[in-house]
């Protein structure tokens, strides 16, 4: 799970206090035999046990009575005269050491560079800051309430208790050194006020960190990305916002993906009205038509069928296909509307036994009670059934621990509970953000328009998949995305997310259809620029070693080849987009390009 100790070695200073604690006890029974040994040769000396003990005890405060005459003493006392101190310092360099550990761990914390800042104290704040931990980052949590001291010594990571939206806390957990920050607190409003925050205190950085800001509502975080894809360009900040049933979401296929179809159709099935089915639909739908990309050529590619089941299955279908129009292209989707618990009445489940069952109960007890108490579930599952669990990832964990720690039956592996937090805790997952995604999807189809085009893969070092392609080209594309704000400027148009009434991805692209030459235009100067300011230049042949290229020069010297390939750009735009949930509207007539400083096109 997120637990960070989970196979971590104990630090060295926990052994030393082991080899100190042995010297204190060595010290003190070294002293009592020999105190006894040494008032036994000196008769004159009356003493009892008492006073052997008073006296060994006061070896650890550096002096004893016995000691004020001279000696021979017997070797166990010679021991304990300096074991007993080398204790006693110890034990008050410890003493000091704890009482200023929240002052020493806020100096680190305001000393920290390169780090992960996480400001929040939900749930989802602690099992991030444990993730982060774990995967090696150097961490610094910010939160409102005070750590413990054995909190602190269980998760090792830095920490800074004050208002995470206050410059002054930031700044003294080190903001403007870190490298990624995340607003994670249980109100929306405080990560708004944490991300403004933080764009003030790094606008100065040459290199500003990433911020990832968590919102509560999927509809919100839908809407606030496309405003944010409309400012991108007008800040340097790298800004995303992010909810966690869309992370779960991609997680969940990267540990269980779909097993692949045998001759027919894949088949799902969705159940209940909780609030991770939508995003559950639409990233099972791209993972499927990520594995369809995937397939050889020759290779039968199968339909994946979705059937959902709820009281308002036609209405939430007919949202998510209008939002996302790829779904129809992608997935053959039923709606059956029905209650949860008359699931076991659907003839489907019965005779077609589906790939995988995904059971999204509003409320998750009565969810996990249903599938528990419902043989006809498992029966019906080729693999598995999932329930998408938030407050109950211990019982996950106790379902599906390790073989030396799985406290339940699994029921021959067809029960999976799906811990949305636990999942949602990927930092990887987590940044692949709006920028990336879209980055790599205008990458994909430029792969797929050079192939239609006679182009091999790898035969250009762009022509390889996003996992192989360098940072440089990554970049490049990443610009692409950022710069849409000017785009959109020059149009007169604005993102938003999709809904049905505006019609389907094609009507959408005629926002721009009269633009497409001034745009191509505009999209190559830019990525003009963009490589001169990496050290290219003019040159042919192509020459990556010495960073030329042949197409960095003027639009009208480009081949018409070329020039196509940057219009083909600019019309799927809208396609890209709208393969993410947003849509081009035109506001107002375009901008010309001529009134337009060079200071506004990026």
């Amino acid at each position: 799970m997120t637990d960070p100790v989970a196979g971590f070695s104990r630090p060295a200073g926990w052994w030393l206090r082991i080899v100190f604690g042995i010297i204190g006890l060595a010290a003190l029974v070294l002293g009592y035999i020999g105190f006894e040994r040494l008032l036994a040769i000196r008769p004159e000396t009356a003493h009892d046990p008492y006073d052997v003990l008073y006296y060994d005890l006061q070896l650890f405060v550096l002096s004893a009575e016995p000691f004020q005459n001279a000696g021979p003493y017997p070797w166990q006392l010679q021991v304990a005269r300096f074991a007993a101190p080398l204790f006693t310092l110890l034990a008050v360099a410890e003493t000091g050491r704890l009482l200023l550990a929240a002052e020493i761990r806020r100096l680190r914390a305001r000393r920290a560079r390169d780090h992960v800042l996480v400001c929040g104290d939900s749930q989802f704040a602690h099992m991030l800051a444990d993730r982060l931990f774990a995967d090696g980052e150097r961490v610094v949590v910010v939160r409102s309430e005070p750590f413990g001291p054995l909190e602190y010594r269980r998760r090792r990571y830095l920490g800074v208790v004050g208002d995470p939206t206050s410059p002054e806390v930031l700044r003294g957990a080190g903001l403007p050194l870190a490298h990624t920050i995340y607003a994670c607190t249980d109100d929306a409003d405080r990560n708004h006020a944490i991300a403004n925050t933080a764009s003030r205190l790094v606008q100065d950085r040459r290199q500003p960190p990433r911020v990832y800001v968590q919102v509560h509502d999927p509809e919100m975080c839908l809407s606030l990305q496309a405003r944010r894809l409309g400012a991108a360009g007008s800040s340097r900040l790298r800004l995303d916002y992010f909810h966690v049933d869309d992370v779960a979401a991609r997680a969940l296929h990267r540990y269980h993906p779909l097993p692949p179809a045998t001759g027919r159709p894949a088949r799902v099935l969705i159940a209940g009205t909780g609030a991770f089915r939508r995003a559950l639909l639409v990233e099972t739908a791209r993972h499927w038509g990520a594995c369809r990309a995937d397939t050889p050529p020759g290779h039968l590619v199968t339909p994946l069928r979705v059937d959902l089941v709820a009281p308002d299955a036609s209405i939430e279908l007919a949202l998510a296909a209008s939002r996302y129009p790829f779904l129809t292209s992608v997935c053959q989707l039923a709606a059956y509307n029905l209650d949860l618990d008359r699931l076991v009445e659907l003839d489907q489940l019965e005779r077609d036994h589906y790939d995988r069952i995904y059971i999204c109960a509003p409320e998750e007890t009565s969810g996990l009670q249903f599938v528990l108490d419902t043989p006809a579930l498992w029966q019906g599952a080729e693999s598995s059934v999932f329930v998408p669990v938030y407050r109950q990832a211990a019982l996950a964990a106790a379902f599906h621990g390790d073989s030396r720690h799985d406290l339940l039956d699994e029921v021959h592996g067809k029960l999976r509970l799906y811990p949305v937090l636990t999942r949602a805790c990927d930092a990887r997952l987590i940044a692949e953000d709006l920028t990336e995604r879209l980055a790599r999807l205008i990458h994909d189809r430029y792969l797929q328009a050079q192939q239609r085009a006679g182009v091999r893969t790898g035969d250009a070092p762009a022509m390889v998949d996003w996992s192989r392609l360098p940072e440089s080209l990554r970049r490049a594309n990443r610009a692409h995305v950022q710069d849409i704000a000017a785009k959109l400027l020059n149009l007169g148009c604005v993102v938003a997310p999709r809904h049905g009434s505006t019609g389907d991805a094609s009507a959408a692209g005629l926002a721009i259809d009269d633009r497409i030459e001034e745009l191509a235009r505009l999209e190559h100067e830019r990525w003009c620029r963009e490589r001169r300011g990496e050290g290219w230049t003019y040159g042919e042949p192509r020459d990556d070693a010495r960073r030329r290229h042949p197409a960095l020069r003027p639009w009208d010297e480009l081949t018409p080849e070329v020039q196509e390939q940057n219009r083909e750009e600019i019309r799927a735009l809208p396609d890209v987009l709208s393969d993410n949930g947003f849509e081009l509207i035109r506001l107002a007539p375009a901008v010309p390009a001529q009134r337009r400083g060079p200071g506004n096109v990026r």
